[in-house]
């Protein structure tokens, strides 16, 4: 059998690929990209103070992507749901 010696170059160039596939494998960017500010709509209703009521519009709201964030109560009857998306 031979005796093979590994120079400082190849243990560099080994490194160096080493670290590139690290990198592609973890997803790690090469261009910073910029980020698009996140944007928001809001939706604000007054419900009836029912639960049956309550329910409808949530799951109705739901069923179109929105979220609800917030319950006010406003002028204490009647409820204001308040929804994002």
């Amino acid at each position: 059998m031979q005796n093979v010696r590994f120079s400082g170059a190849w243990f560099i160039a080994g490194v160096s690929l080493g670290v590139l596939g690290f990198l592609l494998l973890m997803g790690q960017p090469f261009a910073a990209k910029a980020q698009e500010p996140k944007r928001f709509q809001y939706k604000i209703i007054e419900v009836l103070p029912d639960t049956q009521n309550m329910q409808t519009k949530l799951n109705e709201f739901g069923a179109s992507g929105w979220e609800l964030v917030a319950v006010s109560m406003g002028d204490m009857t009647e409820p204001r749901l308040i929804f994002k998306k």
